[in-house]
């Protein structure tokens, strides 16, 4: 099975943008989710194993966590996404820290199940504090993602890493990222969404400054924003709005987890408030 190649890719976001209509990307946990998503239009898919905690409901966060192998999750989630999507690209989450993994040998891998591209996750962007620096000291730090990104580019793989700070963000485009998503942290609401979050005016400060520092480094970079208060349409296009370059919103838990809670307790509650 073979993916979308990247120059594909790349001609159908620029010309979304000649038209001034925003990138939109969703996250795919089960493969109702990726049919879905694209009968609404989504420009990319994504497929991490977070998705599959999610929905099965546990918190996104879950990815980070000893649960289980998140490259082989995703490996085996590529026959229940990949295949039930026709036209739509779909990008693998990786997990560019495993010390026990080859991307020598799990990028073709990834290609050859018919994954059209790769996003950085589980990543440790997520995490900060003495656990991030301990990381960092000892060889597990986000400069393997960054690196994990420069293979996937050489490969012609598309590319989309999550960032978290301006560093991150001018690294990812060096490397050769064709989009940087601006992570603002675990999305909020529902059952199971972050409750300690960021404000959407510091989020739009934020994806300033690290679209500026991507675009220092390579013009042609595109931003996607991600997560923590951008949570439901109204929230993106204040971001959209607001922002001097961002290009669009990419959504995990807003575009499977949310709806899903919401459509599902209403429509329950429906049949349970029928009388006789």
């Amino acid at each position: 099975m073979a993916g979308i190649p990247r120059e594909r890719i790349l001609e159908r976001l620029h010309a979304k943008r000649a038209r001034g209509a925003p990138i939109i990307g969703g996250g795919a946990g089960i493969g109702l989710s990726a049919k879905c998503q694209e009968a609404g239009g989504a420009d990319l898919l994504v497929v991490y194993n977070s998705g599959r905690y999610r929905m099965a409901g546990r918190g996104s966060l879950a990815g980070l966590l000893a649960y289980g192998n998140a490259n082989e999750i995703v490996a085996d989630m590529a026959r229940e996404v990949v295949t039930v999507v026709r036209d739509t690209p779909v990008l693998a989450g990786v997990n560019g820290t495993d010390p026990f993994c080859d991307p020598d040998e799990f990028l073709p891998r990834l290609a050859a199940l018919g994954y059209s591209g790769v996003q950085n996750f589980p990543t440790v962007g997520l995490i900060d504090g003495v656990f991030r620096a301990n990381l960092e000291e000892t060889g597990m730090g986000y400069a393997h993602e960054v690196e994990l990104i420069r293979r996937a580019h050489a490969l012609d793989l598309f590319t989309s890493p999550y960032v978290f700070c301006a560093e991150d963000a001018a690294a990812m485009a060096e490397a050769g990222a064709d989009i940087i998503v601006c992570h603002l942290g675990l999305t909020v609401g529902g059952g199971i969404g972050a409750r300690t979050t960021l404000t959407l005016e510091e989020c739009a400060q934020r994806i300033d400054a690290w679209s500026a520092a991507a675009r220092d480094v390579r013009g042609d970079v595109m931003v996607l924003c991600h997560g923590g208060p951008i949570a439901e349409p109204d929230d993106a296009a204040f971001i959209l709005r607001t922002c001097e370059n961002v290009h669009g919103f990419y959504g995990a838990s807003s575009m499977e987890r949310l709806p899903v809670e919401e459509a599902l307790t209403a429509r329950t509650r429906a049949f349970t408030e029928l009388t006789l």
